[in-house]
């Protein structure tokens, strides 16, 4: 905690040194408290600093020349937008918070939502119409009440067909509104393991849904199986949380899987876009115990952080295996700590799709150096950057925070990479076992025969390679992907959190 505070320090003094000018009478010129917010922010901590000219330290030289610089952007959003590098390819997942208080609240699990989880996906021989599928859903939501269940599919949202031509020409946002209506289509797969082949007909049967608060634990299932004479301990988990109950949760049920013998264990990641490095941390630690103290992923800040702590505390960086979680407030003082559950496993299975993502994908690359990692599915999301939440004060943290508004932003500042220096995963983390969902038979989430389970099952029995559907159809980005933070990796590890 000293060393960030050291890093914060030395970041304030820069951005003052080159951000703070005066004018002859020694009056500062006073621009938008939010978008100087905003510049000195990411001027401070946003990992492709360099790549952005505007965030040089020697951009302007006089106090007025910052000050109309700040003033030509009509809104913080715009300035904003305007700091990010390629974000089309690159930093995508970069945003600014207009209301950190509910931001916070999502974080915690706190959302509104019906509570039927779905992914989007082009019809087959089609290009434009498009069918979603029922992931999973949310227990006592009102989507569970409804009577959605997990494999349903729908083609239509208050009577009109989705379909999707471009980023601008859909009618996908039909699924945000707070109450709407689906019809309860039928998947026929035409007796063929071919998706192409498939007829999806619209239902006839309706059914209502509305959102209502909810607060979602990540642990959506757990369940002790048999393969073959193996305990398997088998767990999907959702989201990387950072509750401290959620946390203390996830290890209880490590000390189930270790209470049962397991030795063997499933990790379902398939619908988990991501969260907090330390709860990905201490899940990897919770699957191992051989390990401890060992590097599970490092960390590569911009150039002007990562020479600050190469040089003074070299051991922030680094991200370790544990025996304990430990929380601590930005005085120090621990607020939080347990003992974690072991399995000492020298192999995992790890089960994604391309909604798997974030810290997710730090489970696999992070422990791949140490133990065998069989990764089952398809093509991971492609995120290997974390952010920070930035708030306006001196420190960027929530102390002496500035009272006039709620903005915060979450830009990206360190790229992670394993103890075998692999990072820059662009294109995702292809699988071992390339299994694809079967849209028309999803199966039951922790049953031996749902499709992605099964093939694990059968790898731990030794049993070979089956002939697994491959996919064909082309799912669209997760309905969610443009929320702010969905597929976000966020560090826990600073003053700010």
């Amino acid at each position: 905690m000293k060393h960030l505070k050291l890093i914060c320090c030395l970041l304030c003094v820069g951005i003052l040194s080159t951000s703070c000018f005066e004018d002859q009478d020694d009056n500062l010129i006073i621009a938008s408290d939010i978008n100087d917010f905003v510049w000195k922010g990411m001027n401070a901590y946003y990992l492709y600093k360099e790549e952005i000219p505007d965030l040089a330290n020697d951009r302007f030289d006089s106090n007025e020349a910052y000050g109309a610089y700040l003033s030509a952007f009509s809104t913080p959003e715009n300035l904003f937008q305007s700091l990010l590098f390629d974000p089309n390819n690159v930093d995508e997942f970069s945003f600014l918070i207009s209301d950190y208080i509910a931001w916070e609240q999502a974080l915690s699990g706190q959302s509104i939502s019906n509570g039927m989880e779905y992914g989007l996906v082009f019809s087959p021989g089609s290009s434009s119409n498009v069918f979603g599928y029922v992931r999973y859903v949310l227990p006592d939501s009102n989507a569970e009440m409804a009577g959605i269940q997990r494999g349903h599919i729908f083609t239509s949202v208050n009577g009109e067909s989705l379909y999707y031509n471009s980023s601008s020409d859909n009618n996908l946002n039909l699924l945000n509104l707070s109450a709407f209506d689906i019809d309860i289509a039928s998947y026929e797969d035409n007796g063929t393991e071919e998706f192409e082949d498939d007829i999806i007909t619209p239902g006839t049967e309706f059914v209502s849904l509305a959102t209502e608060p909810y607060q979602e634990n990540p642990i959506y299932y757990h369940d002790v199986l048999n393969a073959s004479g193996s305990n398997v301990g088998y767990i999907v988990y959702n989201r990387f949380s950072g509750s401290d109950n959620y946390d203390s949760e996830l290890n209880a049920v490590f000390g189930e899987f270790q209470a049962a013998n397991v030795s063997e264990l499933v990790i379902d990641l398939r619908y988990n876009p991501g969260g907090f490095v330390r709860t990905a941390t201490w899940l990897a630690s919770m699957v191992t115990g051989q390990h401890t103290n060992e590097t599970f992923i490092s960390e590569q800040w911009n150039p002007e952080i990562q020479t600050v702590l190469e040089a003074d505390a070299p051991e922030s960086l680094l991200n370790p295996f544990t025996d304990e979680m430990i929380k601590t407030n930005s005085d120090g003082n621990i607020v939080f700590q347990e003992s974690i559950n072991h399995l000492n496993l020298n192999r995992v299975y790890i089960l994604t799709t391309g909604s798997t993502a974030s810290a997710s994908e730090l489970i696999i690359n992070g422990l791949d150096p140490y133990i065998d990692v069989v990764h089952i599915g398809t093509t991971t999301r492609g995120k290997y950057q974390a952010s920070l939440t930035l708030y306006d004060s001196p420190t960027f943290s929530k102390t002496e925070i500035n009272p006039n508004h709620t903005y915060a932003m979450q830009p990206l500042v360190f790229k992670s990479l394993n103890a075998n220096g692999n990072t820059d995963y662009f294109d995702g983390l292809t699988p071992d076992i390339l299994v694809g969902e079967n849209y028309g038979n999803l199966g039951i989430l922790g049953s031996p025969d749902e499709t992605l389970l099964a093939a694990a099952l059968q790898h731990i029995s030794g049993l070979g390679r089956t002939a697994y559907p491959t996919p064909t159809l082309i799912e669209l980005d997760h309905p969610k992907a443009s929320e702010p933070g969905y597929y976000d990796m966020f560090s826990s590890k600073s003053v700010l959190r």
